[in-house]
């Protein structure tokens, strides 16, 4: 029985949005266990898919917290 484990950033493509919809949560489960069963035979009734959503200021990248990063680049491109 395989378990997938998918993490997201809990923030929205739009200023608007905070999380992730409910309706994208069932989308990525469908085709995250469709891959599993195309690529392993695995069926879909035994694949398991955990989603996790990270909170903005538990990720970052370029060796500083998301929002100090991405500050960072705004200040370099208006530069």
């Amino acid at each position: 029985m395989p378990i997938v484990t998918v993490q997201v950033t809990r923030e929205g493509t739009t200023a608007d949005r905070k999380a992730v919809t409910a309706e994208e949560k069932a989308e990525i489960i469908k085709g995250v266990s469709q891959v599993l069963l195309d690529v392993l035979n695995k069926p879909l009734e035994s694949t398991y898919v955990v989603i996790e959503e990270v909170e903005l200021d538990n990720w970052g990248w370029g060796g500083l917290p998301t929002a100090q990063y991405r500050a960072r680049r705004a200040a370099e491109a208006k530069a």
